[in-house]
């Protein structure tokens, strides 16, 4: 396996007081990542120096989130109008997969690579990503085949565009592997299948369910935690299942809530436990829609989170600035 350069950056430096002050808002560089991206994927046979450029980009990524990680938390529930669905997808189970790799402890180096395998992780099936999420009927037996083989086919593509990173092609080429057996191109179990790809393959799993599509609705975020405990609790890993939930929580940055005061509200990050999130407020208990947000103390009983909401049962649209301030401006 070729060692990347020693002097390639994968953290930024620390930042003086002038330098943060001047730096674009959060959700800007997220934005500018989508775009690039959306670029270099679609371009890459004509791209020099592909994989400096692709993790040059990863590291800005995680240097935002490192800035915002609420904002980018968010960003997969508020952000679905930002470019194209293919590649939104990848930069929103970066963004997670990134988290769960901090909170699992591992080194610097690796999360680089998890970010970058994320990224890349479609190459594979970009265009027909596109026409699928255009269709309104069902699927076919050639487009089957094509989702199927899109692991081994952009693990090509990266080599040839002279990715050398064994650990990074896995995540692409692996990223549809089940605990169970039951997943694609090779049908690994269990400890075979490396954690970095886990962890991209869970982050896969969740942004993937509560971003619409054309042919279903999104799911609650809530909803999705119970189809990974539930329905998919034989394809993933208990251990990351459990860090996942720890990080996105049981109410994740983002999600519309109606309180026990019958007020409506955004959870804009984590609370005093996992069950009581902090909350932005909306509307008020007399469905009045506030000139400001009110933050609310969820852990107070007459607070606390009664129900999750989708935006259009509740009713409210909000900018992401008006909740997070202004490093949530685009």
């Amino acid at each position: 396996m070729e060692q990347r350069p020693a002097d390639m950056p994968v953290q930024p430096a620390p930042q003086t007081a002038p330098e943060i002050a001047a730096r674009p808002p959060v959700l800007r560089r997220i934005n500018e990542a989508h775009r690039e991206l959306d670029y270099l994927l679609f371009n890459l046979d004509r791209v020099p120096d592909a994989q400096s450029r692709l993790l040059a980009l990863a590291g800005k990524l995680m240097a935002a989130v490192e800035d915002g990680p609420d904002i980018a938390l968010a960003c997969i529930l508020h952000n679905q109008d930002e470019g194209s669905y293919a590649v939104r997808h990848c930069i929103d189970t970066a963004v997670v997969a990134m988290l769960v790799a901090r909170a699992l402890d591992k080194l610097p180096n690796q999360i680089l690579t998890i970010v970058a395998g994320a990224l890349t992780m479609n190459i594979g099936m970009l265009h027909k990503h596109e026409q699928l999420q255009t269709r309104l009927n069902a699927i076919s037996q050639d487009e089957l085949a094509a989702i199927h083989a899109h692991p081994e086919v952009g693990a090509d593509i990266l080599r040839r565009a002279g990715i050398t990173d064994e650990e990074w092609l896995d995540c692409v080429l692996l990223h549809h592997e089940n605990e169970d057996g039951s997943g694609y191109p090779y049908g690994w179990t269990g400890e075979r299948i490396p954690v970095t790809v886990k962890i991209i393959a869970l982050a896969d799993r969740y942004c993937a369910r509560v971003s619409s599509r054309s042919y279903r609705r999104s799911l609650l975020p809530i909803e999705a935690l119970r189809d990974i405990l539930l329905a998919d609790q034989h394809l993933v890993d208990p251990m990351l299942t459990a860090c996942f939930i720890r990080v996105v929580g049981m109410y994740p940055t983002g999600a519309v809530v109606r309180l026990a005061s019958g007020e409506i509200g955004v959870v804009s990050g984590k609370g005093s436990d996992s069950t009581a999130p902090a909350v932005q407020v909306l509307v008020g208990a007399d469905g009045v829609l506030l000139g400001t947000p009110v933050m609310r103390d969820t852990g107070n009983a007459g607070y606390g989170v009664r129900e999750m909401l989708s935006s259009e049962q509740a009713g409210v649209r909000f900018r992401m600035w008006q909740v997070w301030g202004e490093d949530a401006r685009p």
